[in-house]
C-alpha cells in the first residue's frame, strides 16, 4: 500500500533532496509525495526537475499558514515531513517577524490540521541551534533549549508546539535536530556555497570575527538517511539529533575550501565584523539515533566537500542567477 507523504518546503535545499531521494532508484518505492512550497527566495522548482515526471510526485504552491489549503492537503495524505522554514540567521537578525510567522504560526497551522485530519506521523525538521552554544561536550536531546537568535528561537517554539500535540492529543509527532548541512543545491547565502561560489568567481570570502566559531558538518545524504530512519522507525513524541561527526572551526573549513579551489589565504580571505550574538560552538550527541535506529554518517568531510565544490563548478547556471537576484 502506498504511503502518501506531504513534504513542506520541498523545493528548498534539504527538502528537495529528501524528495529526490524518496522518489529515486534507491527510495522505498512504496510512497507518493506532494510538495507544498511557497517558493520564496530560497525555494527553487529547478531543484525538483529530476522527479517532476515521476507518477508519484505532485507539487502545490502555497503557504503553510493558509488554513484552508493546509486542511485540504492533510485530508489527502497519511504522513507529513515538515521542512518549510525561514532559516538564515543573518536575515532573522535584520527582522524576525517572518521567522515567527513561518516557523511558529506555520508549524501550528500544519500540526493542528494534521491532528484534525488523523495524520499517522508528523516529522518536524529542526536544528541544533535551538540548544544554544556549548563550550565542551555535546548536547543530548534532553538538554534544555537556550536559543539565542530570532531564527533559533522560532524553531524551538515550533518544536514545542508540535510536541505539545503529542503530549496533549497522543499524536505521533517526531522531531529531528540536525547540525550544519552542506551539499549540492544549497542556496548561496550560506557559508559553504557562498565561499565556494565567491572563490569560483575570483572574489574574496567574508569570515566572521576571528574565525574560531565551531560547527558540526553534516552532508545532506546523511541527513536524509537520518530523517528516513526517524520517519519509518522512530518513536512518537521523541526527538532525535542528527550529526555528521565532523567539528570544524570556520577557519579550518575555509582552509579546506581554499585548498579544494586552489586559492590562497592572503588574497582570498577578509575578516569581517562578527555576527551579533554569534554562538561559539555547536555539537550534537547522536547516541540515541545510532543506538535506536542504526544511524551512521557515511560521507566523509573530505569526500563531501570535494563533491560539493565540483557540483558548483559544474552548475554555474543554477547558482549564478540566484546570487545576482539576491545581490550576494
Amino acid at each position: 500500500m502506498t504511503t502518501r507523504i506531504l513534504v513542506t518546503g520541498g523545493a528548498g535545499f534539504i527538502g528537495s533532496h529528501y524528495v529526490r531521494t524518496l522518489l529515486g532508484p534507491q527510495g522505498p518505492g512504496d510512497v507518493s509525495v506532494t510538495v507544498l512550497d511557497k517558493l520564496t527566495y530560497a525555494g527553487n522548482l529547478a531543484n525538483l526537475d529530476e522527479v517532476r515526471d515521476h507518477p508519484g510526485f505532485a507539487f502545490v504552491q502555497g503557504d503553510i499558514c493558509s488554513t484552508d489549503l493546509v486542511g485540504r492537503l492533510m485530508r489527502e495524505h497519511d504522513e507529513v515531513v515538515h521542512f518549510a522554514a525561514e532559516s538564515h540567521v543573518d536575515r532573522s537578525i535584520d527582522g524576525g517577524a517572518e521567522f515567527v510567522r513561518t516557523n511558529v504560526v506555520g508549524t501550528h497551522t500544519l500540526v493542528d490540521a494534521a491532528y484534525r485530519a488523523g495524520i499517522r506521523t508528523f516529522v518536524q525538521i529542526s536544528t541544533d541551534e535551538v540548544y544554544g552554544s556549548i563550550d565542551t561536550g555535546s548536547w543530548p536531546e534532553t538538554h534544555p533549549l537556550r536559543p539565542s537568535s530570532p531564527y533559533s528561537s522560532s524553531k524551538a517554539s515550533g518544536d514545542l508546539v508540535a510536541l505539545s500535540y503529542h503530549h496533549t492529543h497522543g499524536m505521533d509527532v517526531r522531531v529531528t535536530r540536525c547540525s550544519n548541512n552542506y551539499g549540492h543545491h544549497h542556496f548561496p547565502e550560506k557559508l559553504i556555497p557562498l565561499f565556494v561560489t565567491n572563490l569560483l568567481d575570483g572574489a574574496q570570502v567574508p569570515l566572521y570575527g576571528d574565525g574560531g566559531n565551531v560547527r558540526d558538518w553534516l552532508h545532506i545524504d546523511d541527513h536524509v538517511q537520518g530523517i528516513e530512519l526517524v520517519r519509518t522507525k522512530g518513536r512518537a513524541g521523541e526527538t532525535y539529533n542528527i550529526g555528521g561527526g565532523t567539528e570544524l572551526s570556520n577557519d579550518d573549513l575555509t582552509r579546506r575550501l581554499l585548498k579544494e579551489l586552489g586559492a590562497d589565504w592572503e588574497t582570498s580571505v577578509r575578516y569581517v565584523d562578527d555576527r551579533k550574538g554569534h554562538d561559539r560552538r555547536y555539537s550534537v550527541d547522536c547516541t540515541k539515533i545510532r543506538e535506536e535506529l542504526g544511524y551512521e554518517p557515511r560521507v566523509s568531510i573530505e569526500d563531501g566537500l570535494a563533491r560539493t565544490v565540483q557540483w558548483y563548478r559544474d552548475n554555474r547556471a543554477w547558482w549564478q542567477p540566484l546570487k545576482q537576484r539576491a545581490q550576494l
